[in-house]
Formats: C-alpha cells, sequence, structure tokens
C-alpha cells in the first residue's frame, strides 16, 4: 500500500518536520496483584511491571535506532488502582502510588498511569478513597499520572464525583505550587474514557484489555501543516480533506510498523494505534498552525471550530485506512501549553476558554495543559469538569479537562513546565458563581443516545 514516494515523503517528515511516535504504552493488567493486605499487594505488582516492562525501553530505543523513527516516550499504564484499594480496606492508597513511581523508575519509563477511578455511574468500594488521595500521591510521586472518569454516554454524569474532582484538581495544584503546580498538569477527569489510550495524564489499563498488550500513539501536527503549505492558497476544502487523510495514513502506517515490531520483539499482544496529532511547543509542530494554514489569520477567531472538525474527521479517515487497530483518543489534540501556535493564540488573546470549550465539541479530548487563575474556585472547576463531561455525554465522544490553577501567579504571568509539557500564560476564566448548581450532586440522567439496544 505505500509506494517508493510514500517513503521517501515519511522519511522527509522525520528529518525535517517533526514527525516521531510519540509513545509505546505497555498496558499490564495488576487484578492478579489485588491483596487484603496492602502492602503484599504493593510487592506483587511491583514484581509484576518491573518483569514485564524490564526490556520496554531498551527495545523501543533499538527500534528507533534501526529504523531511523523517533520514539519520543516509553511509558505504562495499568489497571485503576481503584480496583486493587477495593479488596485492601486498611491500605493507604498512597502505598501504591508509590509502588508505581519506583517500578516506574526502575525500569526507566518516563509515566506511568493508572492511578485512576473509574465512577461515571457511582461509587464502588476503594474509589473514594483513591480521589481523596490523589493530591498527596502526586506531590509525593514522580512518574505518576492520575484520571478519573466522571461520566459516559451510557451513564451520564456522575456529579457526586464532579464535585469532589474541583477541590482535588486545586489541591493537587496546591501540594507543587513549588514546582509550577505540576500535580495538576498530571491529573485528568473524562468523560467517556477509552480503556486503551496511550496517552498521558489519562492513560489506564482497562478491565477489558488482555493482561499485558503494547499501544502506540503517533505524532505529526508538523507534516501536516508542511503537507497544506505546498497547497494553492486557492485549493478547495475538499482538496484540504484529501491531503490531510493522505498524510495521516502515512503517518499512521509508521505507527503500525512501530507497534508490530515492539509487540513482536517483547513477546506481547499489539493492541491499538492512536493516531491523534499530539503538538509540541517546537515552532511549527502545532494544531493551530495546521488551522491556520487553512486560512485562518488566528486559531481562535471565527472559523475555528470548523476547521478543526474538517482536521479530526480528516485524521480519522486517513489513519484509520493504515491500521487494522485503531483506538485511544484519535483525532487532534488541543493542549495549550504543548503547543506553541495555542500558546501564540491565548497569548494574542484570539483564543480564549470559551471558544476552547466550542472546539472540544469536534476534537479529540477537551480543555487540556491550560492554565487558570491561581484564585479560581473549587466550584468553578467542577462546573467546568462538568460542562465538558456534558459535551462527551450529548456527543458519544471522549471529553477531558486538565486545568491548572496557577497557585501563587498573578494574572499576565506564565507557568513554564518544561519538555513536551512546554508553557502557558494563565488564560481568565468566568468568575460567576456555580456554587449552588454543583452542591446539588445526584447524577445528570443519560441522553437519548444512550438508548441505541
Amino acid at each position: 500500500m505505500l509506494n517508493t514516494s510514500d517513503i521517501l515523503d515519511t522519511i522527509r517528515m522525520i528529518t525535517d518536520e517533526h514527525l516521531d511516535v510519540r509513545t509505546v504504552t505497555m498496558g499490564i493488567s495488576l487484578l492478579d496483584c489485588a491483596d487484603p493486605d496492602g502492602k503484599a499487594a504493593c510487592e506483587k505488582i511491583y514484581r509484576k511491571i518491573t518483569a514485564r516492562a524490564k526490556d520496554l525501553v531498551r527495545t523501543a530505543e533499538d527500534i528507533s535506532s534501526a529504523y531511523g523513527m523517533p520514539i519520543v516516550n516509553k511509558r505504562i499504564s495499568v489497571t485503576p488502582i481503584a480496583m486493587l484499594l477495593a479488596s485492601a480496606p486498611d491500605a493507604d492508597p498512597v502505598w501504591y502510588a508509590r509502588t508505581l513511581d519506583a517500578a516506574a523508575k526502575a525500569v526507566g519509563v518516563n509515566f506511568i498511569g493508572g492511578y485512576s477511578a473509574l465512577v461515571h455511574k457511582g461509587f464502588s468500594a476503594g474509589d473514594e478513597r483513591l480521589i481523596r488521595s490523589i493530591p498527596e500521591a502526586l506531590a509525593q510521586t514522580q512518574f505518576v499520572c492520575s484520571s478519573v472518569n466522571v461520566g459516559s454516554t451510557k451513564s451520564g454524569i456522575n456529579m457526586n464525583a464532579v464535585r469532589m474532582m474541583g477541590p482535588c484538581v486545586r489541591e493537587a495544584a496546591e501540594r507543587t505550587k513549588d514546582a509550577m503546580c505540576m500535580g495538576a498538569a498530571k491529573l485528568v477527569v473524562f468523560c467517556n474514557a477509552p480503556e486503551d489510550n496511550p496517552f498521558m495524564a489519562g492513560a489506564f489499563h482497562g478491565p477489558g484489555e488482555p493482561d499485558c498488550v503494547i499501544h502506540v500513539g503517533v505524532s505529526g501536527p508538523g507534516a501536516v501543516r508542511a503537507a497544506l503549505a505546498k497547497l494553492p492558497k486557492t485549493a478547495s476544502l475538499d482538496e484540504v480533506a484529501e491531503l490531510v487523510k493522505r498524510t495521516a495514513f502515512k503517518i499512521t502506517r509508521m505507527g503500525q510498523l512501530v507497534g508490530n515490531l515492539v509487540s513482536e520483539r517483547l513477546g506481547v499482544p499489539f493492541g491499538i494505534v492512536d493516531l491523534s496529532l499530539a503538538p509540541t511547543p517546537a515552532p511549527g509542530d502545532s494544531v493551530a498552525n495546521i488551522l491556520e494554514e487553512m486560512g485562518l489569520e488566528s486559531c481562535g477567531g471565527c472559523g475555528t471550530t470548523a476547521a478543526l472538525a474538517l482536521l479530526n474527521d480528516a485524521v480519522k479517515k486517513g489513519g484509520v485506512m493504515a491500521s487494522n487497530h485503531v483506538g485511544g483518543l484519535s483525532g487532534a489534540f488541543i493542549p495549550v501549553s504543548e503547543d506553541d501556535g495555542m500558546i501564540k493564540a491565548a497569548q494574542r488573546g484570539s483564543l480564549t476558554i470559551e471558544k476552547l470549550e466550542a472546539m472540544t465539541a469536534v476534537c479529540s479530548v477537551g480543555i487540556d495543559m491550560v492554565v487558570i487563575p491561581g484564585d479560581t474556585s473549587a466550584d468553578v472547576i467542577s462546573a467546568l469538569i462538568a460542562d465538558e463531561a456534558a459535551i462527551g455525554m450529548v456527543n458519544s465522544k471522549t471529553t477531558a479537562v486538565r486545568v491548572i490553577p496557577a497557585i501563587g501567579y498573578g494574572e499576565g504571568d506564565v507557568l513554564d513546565f518544561g519538555g513536551l509539557l512546554g508553557y502557558a500564560p494563565i488564560m481568565p476564566i468566568s468568575r460567576f458563581s456555580p456554587a449552588a448548581f454543583v452542591a446539588r450532586g445526584g447524577r445528570i440522567p443519560a441522553p437519548l443516545q444512550a438508548l441505541k439496544n
């Protein structure tokens, strides 16, 4: 399905346009590590992760070197830890977080995800304990990422969980205020969370997944932008969509190859390719720049949502032809701090939180890596989570919130997280209080779309 010209195009994308495999993520089930004795459970967890993932980093680096394909991150996702806490009622959840952190350090991965709870329909044993422990767990660990799924199209939105997550996000930021509030940057709140997502901070190994599996997340905004730059400015949007599809096919084909190679060498089943366009702070490697290449003066202006809808659809159509197993989030990411074009749009005032919310109706995730004022109330954060969950629930898609209250910083300041997490200005957010709404609790019922059977 690829000719010599396509192969040369892919090589050029790697060398000139920031194309890379963003992550190879090993999913590991910890269900067989559950134990009423929390300490014993942690010992089992450490042994299983270090045994399963001992060769993950070396294998990915060998493949990267042999084939000339950059593999930026090597990561692990595990069974939501709240499930294991259910069998250990006297255990401290933070023990499990420290164990995950130690195992990640031992095998050399850059993040481990799965300090998570799935509470979209209610709380089971272990869920509330884990959620309450998240701020402390993220403050005490370096590599651990956390996620909570508060809603789904099938079940509606658990507003009791939403009410808990606003204070949780604030406290995670407060406990790490001397480290750019990094705790909040490692915490994401989902609606319709996928079980096979390889990207952090939201990756976890769902209960429907095999014991161990390899997932791959690809990138490539720079390659798509460069391809569009060669089109005449008078080219129709049909031609734009066709070119994006062809480019996404080549990008996803590379991810499929890497996944197959890692799977074969480690003797672990291959799971999915997540064909999301994951940007970086590097100039040109930006989803916002793709939208501007389509003809927008600035990302965030009128027309942005329509352009993003076209991009997201074309990426999915091109990618699904390149792999038998596409999953995860798959589409276009719009994380502000991780996208050079988004950062600049926020700085010039064309990109607002309200516009980002509209964009999440047609992109792959949600309000992502957005820095908000440090004095933003927990109720406002909870209500923002509820808004995003409603978009995901009604549209049968994944949405998420990863916001960082900039504790101790003022309007106009910038939080610099470093590396792929980038930097971002503090964005203003509506201060009108939703406290009475959030305090009601209960559940927002599932929409009519849930009745598909």
